[in-house]
């Protein structure tokens, strides 16, 4: 054969067998167009996708409406006033009840006290000096008025201790049950804020520059770039210890001091009654920057103070109780093993 006849022959061929595939094919095609339509299946789909993008655009704007964001301080709240006399005002229940009884009791029992001594010091510069009285008087002794001057100190006394205790008792009366733990540590010369019960982080704060604290509407020197994030409303047990000297953890407006003492831990708890931020320094002698250690806390509503443990890495509610409860058996068993010798 030549190769024109061969040619013609493999075309053919090919044709022979383009002719069977579409043969073999062509139950296909028609099982894939007497089939329904596809496009319900992806209408729906669609649809599906429609109705899931608002629920994911909603989420997102649910956690920005519950994320923390620093709060800017309110000017006569929870920080001194220039020319201010007195406390300053109190957002907790301990320091509300502490200017009451300042207020209501104290002032006027120094007040009258007051006014009583110096009465008596113009009755005696009066009557008993050397013009009006040349001829001293030789008495020294006067039963009436002996018993006078002891029993009213006594009685003053007493009516200021009764409330006395009963405050000092409210201040240190133990945490609710589920208080959150905030461990305050006192470096040479910054706070350590650590969440034991959110994870074991530490929350570094520092000074801020004068100019850093003016951009975020705070007072120089009183300004922090990290502040101790705590829920507004609840029992926070504070916990304080020092690192190397002794330091004193002190916020005036919640009526809040303890001392910060190495080797040991101090504990008493801390209520806000509002949302807001809150000043103090150090209050305790403790080196060349004793007055470089500010102290800033921050009342934030619950979704907020857990958004913002999230935010440092730490965990909150079910995750922490989680890893307690699978840790549980474990610790028990290790306790109920060393208690055997013991028993």
């Amino acid at each position: 054969m030549t190769i024109a006849e061969n040619s013609r022959a493999v075309a053919k061929t090919f044709a022979r067998l383009g002719l069977a595939a579409a043969i073999v094919m062509s139950p296909a095609i028609v099982l894939a167009q007497s089939a329904p339509p596809a496009a319900p299946l992806a209408a729906a789909s669609s649809a599906a996708v429609e109705t899931a993008v608002p629920a994911v655009s909603a989420a997102p704007a649910k956690a920005s409406a519950d994320a923390y964001v620093p709060a800017r301080p309110v000017a006569g709240k929870g920080q001194p006033i220039a020319g201010a006399i007195g406390f300053q005002d109190q957002y907790s229940p301990t320091g509300k009840e502490a200017q009451r009884m300042h207020d209501a009791l104290l002032m006027p029992i120094i007040t009258a006290v007051t006014l009583l001594v110096l009465l008596l010091l113009l009755v005696v510069m009066a009557r008993f000096n050397r013009r009006a009285n040349p001829v001293p008087s030789k008495v020294s002794h006067n039963t009436a008025i002996e018993v006078v001057w002891t029993l009213a100190p006594v009685l003053i006394l007493v009516l200021v201790a009764v409330p006395s205790i009963r405050l000092i008792a409210h201040q240190y009366r133990a945490p609710a049950k589920g208080a959150v733990t905030v461990k305050v540590t006192g470096y040479q010369w910054y706070w350590g804020y650590g969440y034991p019960d959110n994870g074991g982080f530490e929350v570094i704060s520092n000074i801020l520059s004068p100019e850093d604290a003016i951009k975020r509407g705070e007072q120089p020197q009183l300004g922090a770039d990290n502040r101790m994030v705590v829920p507004v409303g609840e029992d926070i047990r504070i916990q304080t210890t020092g690192s190397d000297v002794i330091h004193s953890f002190s916020v005036p407006s919640l009526w809040f001091k303890l001392d910060a003492i190495p080797g040991r831990i101090n504990e008493r708890v801390m209520h806000i009654n509002e949302p807001g931020v809150y000043y103090g320094q150090c209050s305790e002698l403790c080196g060349v920057r004793h007055g470089y250690m500010p102290i800033v806390v921050e009342a934030v509503p619950r979704p907020k103070f857990e958004a913002w443990i999230k935010a440092q890495g730490g965990t909150v509610g079910a995750p922490a109780a989680k890893a307690a409860s699978a840790d549980t058996p474990a610790v028990s068993g290790a306790a109920s093993a060393t208690a055997k010798p013991g028993a």
